[in-house]
């Protein structure tokens, strides 16, 4: 056992360095496609800037580190919605489940899609619009793993299908995530995180919405002949996730203290810390800052959208059999991260845990 868990240590750090030698380089930006896999429909991670690599546990885990899946009691449910840059239209939504199996397994199951409303059709002849409208669909579905040893090793994987389409345009790929969480102290204080995200294949849109007809003249005559335009591919926006945090534990109170730092392979990278409050599992409040490395002597167009500021906040609530032991506990949790155009992005999620 012990020889199996020094093996996954190992992978993993070997993982994490060779991957900084593409990553981080903000001359890529741009050069990836499917952002979506970046956007975070969850309120607990999103109020702290999705940066609990070490500690996110359950469905949310699904979306930063699958080897938190398994840190739950037994089963969990959760659903989620967020206003993306309020005032653009834009919105996300997400379901998820996670069921252990065993004492030491969890399988899980998430779907996000966004939604970008009714867009306006316009054309070279009908610039202001048609009078029609269309909606993109940008959908994904991730299918998770993780497994726990002796109570201290978590390690994961999880295989997402991704999706994006409107009425004659599609492109479809896979990614795939991989994590471990570490877990040590004398009350389990100390936690480290990795995971590497968004793993796959490139994506190139193909239908007839690449389609034209050109004529060819062959002497007295002309054919109408059907083309199809050249889709250039593009890759999946990968990146690498380090994390660690300390629980301070006081009586029925908790504070965390967490940094993390993000490696992103077509953009700069991040580094960031937050602290969360927690009066056992009624109430918890939670806020982090995050700074984008070279933000501050970049132009202005490449400001990154975020100014780093995130908080958010949850409220639970047990239910109890007649002997007094918690049967579930439901929750609702809200997040709010400030923009520098728009009104921020606002996420709100509700979760039932069954024990």
């Amino acid at each position: 056992m012990h020889k199996l868990l020094y093996s996954t240590l190992v992978f993993a750090l070997a993982v994490c360095l060779s991957l900084p030698a593409n990553a981080g380089n903000p001359d890529r930006q741009g050069e990836a496609g499917a952002y979506e896999l970046l956007m975070n429909p969850w309120a607990r991670t999103a109020g702290l800037h999705t940066m609990t690599t070490s500690t996110v546990s359950g469905v949310e885990a699904m979306r930063l580190n699958i080897a938190g899946l398994v840190r739950i009691d037994k089963t969990q449910f959760e659903a989620g919605h967020a206003i993306y840059l309020e005032g653009t239209g834009l919105s996300l939504n997400a379901f998820g489940f996670a069921q252990k199996i065993g004492e030491n397994t969890a399988i899980g199951v998430s779907l996000m899609s966004v939604s970008f409303g009714d867009i306006p059709v316009t054309t070279t002849t009908q610039p202001e619009g048609t009078g029609a409208t269309f909606s993109p669909s940008f959908f994904n579905l991730g299918l998770g793993f993780s497994h726990i040893f002796e109570n201290k090793v978590t390690v994961g994987v999880l295989v997402r299908s991704v999706n994006e389409s409107i009425a004659d345009l599609s492109a479809n790929s896979f990614a795939i995530d991989a994590g471990v969480q570490y877990v040590t102290g004398e009350e389990d204080n100390f936690k480290l995180g990795i995971s590497l995200r968004n793993i796959g294949a490139p994506m190139r849109f193909d239908g007839e919405g690449l389609s034209f007809t050109a004529s060819i003249p062959k002497g007295s005559v002309t054919y109408n002949l059907t083309s199809n335009y050249r889709a250039a591919d593009f890759e999946l926006q990968s990146m690498l996730n380090i994390g660690a945090s300390y629980d301070f534990l006081f009586g029925a109170y908790r504070l965390t203290a967490l940094g993390n730092f993000t490696s992103n392979a077509f953009a700069r990278d991040q580094i960031g810390a937050g602290l969360e409050f927690a009066m056992g599992s009624r109430f918890m409040l939670r806020g982090g800052y995050k700074y984008e490395i070279g933000s501050a002597t970049a132009p202005p167009e490449e400001a990154p959208i975020y100014t780093g500021i995130s908080v958010g906040a949850s409220v639970g609530f047990d239910a109890r059999d007649v002997d007094g032991s918690v049967k579930s506990h439901f929750a609702i949790d809200y997040a709010y991260r400030q923009t520098r155009q728009f009104g921020g992005t606002h996420n709100i999620a509700v979760r039932l845990d069954l024990h």
